[in-house]
């Protein structure tokens, strides 16, 4: 048994990574199957894949003071190439509590806060602090989770650092925990530049202090929620929260984002403002969405959480509206019922939720929220009475300078074993590609002479998969298709090499298995692979309406009617502004009655005479995921192309409106080129 990277094999055994699991080479049994084929395209493909990431808190902080080895078969768990092989890493800012508060929240929550207060300081006193007195910086700070700086650096390709809350002088609560009311602001409107300029600061501390170099700076975690609360006890003290945390509003987030773009040119730092950490993609469009241009433009990179899936078609709209890089920037669960460390099911779930972000998100980088997590919270008895699947690693967050592996053992999950699947073979500088299969996610490598196909087989039964590489330019006589299983059976089992015959390759994957599919063999793009192509023509048939769209009887709008192939329902792709990546690049349709192009004027689509000029309100942004429909964003408005009120009806009006993922927005494209 042994690990397959692109470049060869492996010689470490599964068993030196994975602390308390058993594997063995048996294979299940033959037997009939449901059968399944995959296509990636490659006619489709993303911007470059920045890689796979994680936020050091809180295990960075809980564990930065661990004994060597301790924290050392962590960093080979989740850095090493043998591990997860993260090269992204979001360092957390820390808020602080005031200096005579008693710590009060979880396990590696309390991060230290980079300011040094004056002595006999308490949280009453508010207004001490100034970024411009060395003295009320502490560059010291946050030594735990700073040894895991120094410890990674050389792993990590991009850095970010980001604040799940102000200090405490900055709150209105007076606690990094969050407000009194957790649905009302907990940041001062007043402290809006000195917050600012606080993570300014410590970012170019940070910088300096470890000779990094910081990329993008997020001020807000999950800002625009009910999570982040304090209560106090009878005493006075504060009894809730648990982790730091801050409700900022939309509002004031217009107002952090302009203040931080401009504290991190001050401070000498190249790193840009991400934003905004949102939960869902749903909250994320929202607040986006009430973001004035002027505030969108100073963001150089969106993040956004997945913990709710609805609408991860919406937030990749918008992104490419933008123009902007989009993150996936944190998220973990559970799975299954019950902590265990052989039970398929967290591996699943977590590689099925991979595969739909890579797939509906299109993000450039995906990211853990931490891939350690604390053993004492998560066992059986701990904060649940079955223990949790949080985290791909465990190990206890209470562990001392005398305790050793035997004593604090590091324990991994099959989310661990199924993750690798993934951060193994789709790399930094791979391109994910479009593909026709939901439990599927696809890549072409950074060379351009190679794929990736990671499959999930979520079923009690084996299924038969096959590859089927038409959509390749070509695909050389000894292409091969390598498969590499993790299942109850074994972790990164490679398998023998599957010759590919007729541009196609078969093999049964075992039940509850995840497999990667490393293609050898095969480059380009096969010349009819690609739906949208300049010169041919093209019906436009709503997934919700079933109707065409159709310049109506005056020439100029658009309106839906059942197709009847009149060339006023035909649309020809006449110009393409390559932009470097498939999937953000630019269309301009005109229609085959009149031969007027397909614009958007005061948020109205209309057909209009070619002026010769090529504005951004006549381009139009495709987007898939590869289940035969598509998205039309419309570059200068950057909303899509729909049918108004979700209408049916013959006759029903065209219409823009912002993304939102609805069935009137998805759009069948049929070439009907003669």
């Amino acid at each position: 048994m042994a690990r397959l990277t692109r470049r060869g094999f492996l010689g470490a055994a599964a068993t030196a990574m994975a602390a308390g699991t058993q594997l063995s080479l048996v294979r299940p049994a033959a037997a009939a199957a449901g059968s399944v084929t995959v296509t990636p395209d490659p006619s489709y493909q993303h911007e470059k894949f920045e890689g796979w990431g994680t936020s050091l808190v809180w295990f960075a902080n809980a564990t930065g003071h661990y004994p060597d080895e301790i924290r050392e078969r962590i960093a080979e768990l989740v850095f090493g190439r043998d591990g997860l092989a993260l090269n992204i890493a979001r360092y957390n800012i820390g808020g602080g509590n005031a200096p005579d508060v008693r710590d009060y929240l979880r396990a590696g929550g309390a991060v230290q806060g980079w300011w040094q207060a004056p002595e006999g300081t308490t949280r009453e006193d508010t207004d001490w602090w100034d970024p411009a007195n060395e003295d009320h910086w502490n560059e010291h700070a946050d030594a735990t989770q700073r040894w895991w700086v120094d410890r990674i650096k050389k792993d990590i390709t991009h850095w970010e650092t980001f604040s799940n809350s102000a200090p405490y002088f900055m709150t209105v609560s007076g606690y990094v925990s969050g407000g009194f009311d957790s649905s009302k602001d907990n940041l001062k409107e007043s402290s809006v530049e000195e917050f600012a300029a606080y993570l300014a600061g410590a970012t170019k501390r940070l910088e300096q202090a470890h000779g990094i170099r910081v990329k993008t700076v997020d001020p807000c975690n999950e800002p625009n929620t009910t999570y982040w609360g304090t209560q106090l006890g009878a005493d006075g003290r504060p009894t809730g929260g648990r982790q730091e945390g801050c409700h900022i509003g939309p509002g004031l987030q217009q107002k952090i984002v302009p203040a931080l773009a401009d504290a991190l040119k001050k401070a000498g730092t190249n790193a840009v403002v991400s934003a905004m950490d949102e939960t869902n993609l749903g909250t994320f469009a929202t607040n986006w969405n009430s973001y004035p241009a002027e505030v969108k433009a100073r963001v150089g990179q969106m993040n956004v959480h997945t913990y709710g899936t609805g609408g991860r078609t919406s937030v990749r709209d918008l992104a490419k509206a933008e123009g902007k890089p989009l993150w996936m920037s944190e998220v973990e669960g559970d799975w299954g019922d019950g902590q265990s460390f052989t039970d398929m099911r967290p591996g699943l779930g977590l590689a099925q939720h991979i595969v739909d972000d890579l797939r509906e998100l299109e993000p450039t980088a995906w990211v853990f929220w931490q891939p350690v997590e604390d053993w004492d919270n998560m066992k059986p008895g701990g904060e649940s009475a079955k223990g949790g699947n949080w985290g791909e690693v465990q190990v206890s967050f209470s562990a001392t300078a005398d305790d050793t592996l035997e004593t604090c053992p590091v324990y991994t999950n099959t989310k661990f074993d199924t993750a690798r699947n993934f951060t193994h073979y789709i790399r930094p500088g791979d391109r994910l590609v479009k593909v026709d299969d939901t439990n599927s996610a696809a890549a072409v490598t950074r060379g351009g002479t190679g794929a990736t196909v990671v499959h999930v087989n979520s079923t009690t039964d084996v299924r038969t998969v096959t590859i089927d590489l038409s959509k390749f330019g070509v695909v050389r006589p000894h292409a091969t298709v390598t498969p590499v299983v993790t299942s109850a059976d074994g972790k990164l089992d490679a398998r023998p090499a599957v010759a590919v015959r007729g541009g196609k390759a078969t093999f049964t994957v075992p039940a509850q298995s995840v497999t990667t599919f490393l293609i050898k063999g095969v480059s380009g793009v096969a010349k009819d692979a690609a739906t949208l192509r300049k010169g041919r023509l093209y019906e436009l048939t709503g997934v919700q309406s079933g109707k065409d769209v159709t310049v109506a009887d005056d020439g100029t709008a658009l309106v839906i009617k059942a197709g009847t192939g009149a060339a006023g329902q035909q649309w020809r792709l006449q110009q393409v502004v390559d932009t470097g990546a498939d999937n953000r690049r630019r269309y301009v349709f005109t229609s085959a009655a009149n031969g007027k192009r397909l614009a958007v004027r005061a948020d109205v689509p209309v057909v209009e005479t070619d002026s010769g000029e090529r504005d951004a309100a006549t381009q139009w942004i495709m987007s898939s995921t590869g289940d035969g429909t598509w998205t039309l964003v419309n570059v200068g408005t950057g909303k899509l192309l729909e049918v108004g009120g979700q209408a049916t009806n013959e006759g029903a009006a065209v219409t823009t409106w912002q993304a939102n993922s609805g069935a009137n927005q998805r759009w069948k494209v049929t070439d009907v080129t003669s």
